[in-house]
């Protein structure tokens, strides 16, 4: 077994599990082995055990065409691998887009698209976009202005959670991105809702103590610094099971990247879903030694205590 293999059986269509983004420091040692090979690059390391990978930086800023060329090349051993991006915070979290900055968002997304290996554009909204006129109208005109995408909206705060919501999305064959999140307050709660053939999940954890925090000694990572259970996984298994019914592509990404716990959960849902043993990074299983038990591999080196 080279990687662990995509998720299907029979009416239920291709589900595919990964992490958000692969850059995060405190990966090192953790996720990626300590001394890396010559040209090592953890899109490459990440696509032997995952299909997918949001990519997060087009959040930040437009991705570039050659960075999108190269990262296509780098996941190509993996023929079943599909990227997802989000769409740039300028458009989803500031309303001054302009044409040359739809333009530069477009020059890596077509990219990824030519080549058959964009699944699908998030459009990640903050809890502070609720429904309103004004933010339906805005959302209508960002589904229109790049509809020929396969999108996918969050939203995460619970005014959206409206009948006539899901209905527009329907419509317009846009996704709906099922979270789990920290219900405080009006947020979103957990659900299993498809209004496209593409399907979406996001796990974000669930630090109520740090989601809404404020205080400026707290690293932002601490957001997403939690494991989920393997009981507080099962549930979101099922409704997984539930989303892939009837569609195409189910994309579940994992978002609590801290210390490599998101490539843990994944793995984990991998499991929960095939009902077989995965295959397992070696670094990781020494950090999370509960990974050995669904390991499809021996440790590369015997474990001092075993689990």
């Amino acid at each position: 077994m080279t990687r662990n293999s995509e998720i299907r059986e029979g009416n239920i269509g291709t589900i595919r599990i990964g992490p958000a983004g692969w850059s995060y420091s405190d990966w090192a040692g953790i996720v990626y082995p300590g001394r890396k090979r010559r040209g090592f690059h953890e899109a490459t390391y990440l696509a032997e055990f995952f299909d997918t990978i949001e990519i997060n930086t087009s959040f930040y800023q437009p991705l570039r065409p050659e960075h999108c060329r190269q990262w296509i090349a780098r996941v190509s051993a993996n023929p079943r691998f599909v990227f997802t991006a989000k769409l740039w915070q300028k458009f989803t979290h500031e309303s001054d887009a302009g044409m040359e900055d739809e333009r530069a968002v477009r020059a890596g997304f077509d990219v990824l698209r030519d080549a058959e290996k964009l699944g699908a554009v998030l459009l990640q909204f903050p809890f502070s976009f609720h429904r309103t006129d004004e933010n339906t109208a805005y959302l209508k005109k960002l589904l229109k202005q790049f509809g020929d995408y396969p999108l996918v909206v969050e939203v995460r705060h619970a005014t959206w959670n409206e009948k006539s919501f899901y209905a527009m999305l329907h419509e317009r064959s846009v996704g709906f991105c099922n979270i789990d999140q920290p219900v405080i307050g009006r947020s979103m709660k957990p659900s299993e809702r498809a209004t496209a053939r593409v399907a979406y999940v996001r796990l974000h954890g669930r630090r109520y103590d740090s989601w809404f925090s404020d205080d400026p000694a707290l690293p932002p990572s601490e957001r997403y610094n939690y494991l989920y259970s393997e009981d507080e996984l099962e549930p979101w298994a099922a409704r997984i099971r539930h989303l892939a019914e009837g569609g195409d592509s189910t994309f579940v990404i994992a978002n609590n990247h801290f210390e490599g716990k998101a490539i843990v959960n994944a793995l984990q849902l991998i499991r929960l879903l095939s009902g077989s043993k995965v295959k397992v990074p070696e670094p990781l299983r020494q950090h999370y030694p509960a990974l050995d038990r669904i390991a499809s591999e021996p440790p590369a080196e015997p474990l001092l205590f075993p689990t």
